[in-house]
């Protein structure tokens, strides 16, 4: 099963810890913080290429591939690997457990280094916007500036939302799927039945349980009513009815009765197996807090944003309904955003964006394909003076490990192109100044052209790299056959 095709076969999960304090929403501090993570595929030299996966409620930095002995899959394999959305033969996707989770990442169970014992109610209380701070700080650990997309269903989405807004320099793609940019009065209130349900169980002793006495009825209650809104009224009918589990007949009494009733104690059982108590309290409240609107203004919410976006809603979906994907697509439009909105026709209700997976591969994969020159090339890279010497051209390609360096004139404007090929030249004809040995005549690149149009220049002229320039040809990037040759292939 492993070796099958499309999967990215055995994975692990790794951690990272960070040291310095992180300062929430809310002015409280963490410190330390580790986050979870798994990563699938590689990360290019640019490191332009990197997704970033983020879970929902339940989820965890399992995302795709198998652990080692395990026989099921991350909980979203159907989408993740070789030839799928997101392709791990172009992509090096990231997945990190949330901080506030039980899953590897800092949360309510975690040691409290202040005290020695699990932090329980005195975790701080955490927003989204805390959420997408932590993983920014993980995706700098990794070395990566930029990513290619941040992706999500439900929660997830909200993240990617945030993202684009809290780092909108750091994101050139978002996909946000079966969520909302703010929660409202319905989903607060689910999510506050099922706080309930858990502080109501003996067990649950203030939030001090012990690990091994954890508030199970009240955990597995609140799971039961969140797994309901994750299913539509026909994905019910269809997969129950009112058909009887292992009897013929009604008993007349309040034993399990019917299958729905069975399959909702079965997913309660088996939550609580997997999922801390407290952490459920904690990451629901991050869900009701969640607003990105400004002055009850989701425009001006987005005002600042700079990536593209795909937002997906499901028809079925009672949870986040699609009526808040298109409030959210239209923000984004109102600022002149390029949004593409579609509405899936599905019976699953909200857990649609987890069982779809051939809508889920179209959507996804066709939006990230559609690439522009602005999402594979480098930003800030080295330049030099028209009028310095090949010696200082020489020790700028070496201090920054390029073989491209864009010529400038007086004037900021792009004059020429010197390579490291022009500076072994150089060395062995014992040229003395950059005019003699740069190409004046270049060709470039410009940032919302398509990456194919790109691609099929550098092939046609057998260059390796382009100066991409913007309307005053001044350099505000790079875009080398390397970066793109993974996500696009070879030109037809």
């Amino acid at each position: 099963m492993r070796n099958m095709p499309g999967s990215v076969g055995t994975v692990r999960t790794e951690y990272a810890t960070f040291p310095e304090p992180l300062t929430l929403e809310s002015g409280a501090v963490l410190t330390p913080v580790t986050i979870a993570y798994e990563t699938y595929g590689r990360l290019n030299r640019e490191k332009s290429n990197a997704i970033l996966i983020c879970h929902a409620l339940s989820g965890d930095a399992h995302a795709a591939g198998f652990h080692d002995g395990e026989t099921r899959p991350g909980w979203w394999d159907g989408v993740i690997g070789p030839g799928k959305a997101f392709d791990t033969d172009r992509y090096f996707v990231v997945c990190s457990n949330v901080i506030g989770g039980c899953k590897g990442s800092t949360g309510p169970a975690s040691v409290n280094p202040a005290t020695g014992r699990p932090y329980a109610l005195a975790f701080p209380v955490i927003t989204v916007r805390d959420m997408v701070r932590a993983q920014k700080r993980l995706i700098e650990h990794l070395g990566i500036d930029c990513l290619a997309a941040v992706a999500g269903g439900s929660m997830g989405g909200m993240q990617a939302l945030q993202w684009a807004v809290a780092y909108p320099e750091a994101v050139r793609k978002v996909i946000a799927i079966a969520t909302t940019a703010r929660s409202t009065a319905q989903q607060i209130a689910f999510n506050e039945v099922g706080r309930q349900a858990i502080m109501a169980d003996p067990a649950w002793a203030g939030g001090g349980y012990p690990g091994e006495r954890p508030p199970v009825q009240g955990l597995s209650l609140a799971r039961m009513i969140g797994h309901i809104t994750y299913l539509s009224d026909g994905a019910m009918r269809e997969k129950f009815g009112r058909n009887l589990q292992g009897r013929s007949t009604v008993g007349y009494g309040f034993s399990t009765e019917f299958q729905v009733e069975s399959y909702l104690h079965h997913q309660g059982d088996t939550f609580t197996r997997r999922f801390d108590a407290n952490s459920y309290l904690y990451i629901t409240r991050a869900l009701d807090y969640f607003d990105l609107a400004v002055e009850d203004s989701l425009a001006a919410g987005f005002a600042g944003v700079k990536a593209s976006f795909l937002v997906v809603s499901v028809s079925s979906d009672w949870l986040y309904p699609p009526y808040q994907s298109e409030e959210t697509a239209n923000a984004l439009a109102a600022n002149g955003i390029n949004v593409q909105y579609c509405e899936i026709r599905s019976n699953y209700g909200h857990d649609a964006f987890l069982l779809e997976d051939g809508q889920m591969n179209y959507l996804i994969g066709t939006f990230l394909d559609h690439l522009l020159v602005r999402d594979v090339m480098e930003a800030g890279v080295p330049t030099i003076a028209e009028r310095a010497s090949i010696h200082d051209a020489a020790r700028i390609m070496i201090e920054n490990a390029v073989n491209h360096l864009p010529v400038l004139a007086e004037r900021g404007d792009l004059a020429g192109i010197v390579t490291s090929w022009d500076i072994a030249k150089a060395v062995a004809c014992r040229y003395g100044s950059l005019d003699e040995i740069m190409s004046r005549s270049v060709v470039t690149a410009a940032p919302d052209e398509p990456v194919t149009e790109a691609a099929r220049r550098m092939e046609e002229r057998s260059i390796s790299a382009l100066p991409v320039v913007d309307a005053d040809r001044r350099v505000i990037g790079l875009i080398s056959s390397d970066a793109i040759s993974t996500l696009i292939g070879r030109c037809a």
